[in-house]
């Protein structure tokens, strides 16, 4: 199969053929139908967060079940799929106390000396991305990485779900519990924050403030839902937004993954509000907060996909869109062909372009 391969980090991605082993235990193949092209994979393509290589990126995506290995206990042949890069066991401690996205339990991996679910030409194994490399026209992953949907949801949309959707609306309705009146300020508008803002208009936010520098991403926040637009660059932004909203806002999300803009978040605060970073801050980057500020019993909290509890989430979230609640049409920027993964992210190292959907026949 075809497959966008990482062979070293900074360099472009290469548009190559690979192989795809068989379903072994609780394993399910996925014929790959669209793929978001994220900012998270710009994190590791371009060096900021080690990962193996070679390797084939791509988290973000939907298709259809093509094959089951044995002991796949809920998902069948046919079956319209989403997939979400943290693989949950189902017993440990995480999974058990209902917070499955922080599972790392190894039983979900192929063990060390088995064969690798991707390898280039030549034999040589590809280091697995996020549990899935979607870069691809084919994904072997194990069956709780991925959950059955409604065929009547539209797959190039489907997939933005996988990590923008359920990492934005998931900070809102699982890490926040937003409730009808209060005020959001969401700080960046791109796939993951937008999905925050339309997720806070859902739950009845009073006030929702979309903060970004790029006028054309303040706009669509608007028409997802945001009340107020601000600019990030305006000089004196938190006085203004503690002046707007009376005191400060009962919820920041930062959406962008910068040491500021997680400082800023905590800021805009009003006294006992909640900061939810979901930003991928780099290593060796820390966020400083003044010390006597926690005096005003502010908390500032982190989130991997939103919390989301995939099984139960996701269709939720499939049924939001078929409702008519859920704008994801809004999000898609464009859709594109595999072969054009690196104009993709280029695009977002430029940073004003929400998504790009790459799309398999």
């Amino acid at each position: 199969m075809k497959a966008a391969v990482l062979y070293e980090a900074g360099k472009p991605l290469e548009i190559t053929d690979i192989r795809v082993s068989k379903p072994g235990p609780r394993e399910v193949l996925i014929r790959t139908k669209a793929v978001g092209v994220c900012r998270s994979d710009l994190h590791f393509v371009d060096g900021a967060f080690p990962h193996p290589v070679p390797t084939v990126p791509g988290h973000e995506a939907a298709g259809v079940i093509e094959a089951v290995g044995s002991d796949v206990a809920h998902l069948k042949v046919g079956d319209h799929v989403i997939t979400f890069f943290t693989a949950f066991c189902g017993s440990c401690e995480m999974c058990v106390t209902g917070r499955p996205s922080l599972c790392v339990d190894p039983s979900t991996r192929r063990p060390a000396d088995a064969e690798p679910r991707l390898s280039l030409g030549d034999g040589t194994a590809l280091a697995p991305f996020l549990n899935l490399s979607a870069f691809a026209e084919q994904m072997l992953v194990h069956e709780n990485a991925c959950v059955a949907i409604s065929k009547e949801m539209p797959l190039d949309r489907a997939a933005l779900l996988g990590c923008a959707v359920i990492t934005g609306a998931g900070s809102v309705f699982n890490d926040s519990r937003v409730r009808p009146g209060e005020s959001v300020a969401v700080i960046g508008a791109g796939g993951i924050g937008l999905a925050a803002i339309n997720a806070a208009k859902i739950a009845g936010a009073g006030m929702i403030l979309a903060i970004d520098p790029v006028a054309e991403k303040r706009e669509l926040a608007l028409k997802l839902g945001a009340t107020h637009a601000l600019d990030a660059m305006a000089d004196g932004l938190a006085k203004d937004v503690l002046k707007l909203t009376g005191g400060g806002v009962h919820y920041a999300i930062e959406a962008v993954g910068r040491p500021n803009t997680a400082e800023l978040a905590w800021n805009i605060l009003r006294r006992g509000g909640t900061a939810t970073i979901l930003g991928m801050i780099a290593p060796g980057n820390s966020v400083s907060l003044p010390g006597p500020t926690f005096l005003t019993g502010k908390k500032i909290q982190g989130s991997l996909l939103g919390s989301t509890r995939f099984p139960i989430d996701m269709p939720r979230l499939v049924q939001m869109y078929l409702d008519g609640l859920l704008d994801l049409d809004t999000m898609v920027a464009e859709r594109i062909r595999l072969e054009e993964v690196n104009e993709a992210l280029d695009k977002l190292r430029k940073g004003d372009s929400v998504r790009s959907v790459i799309e398999f026949a």
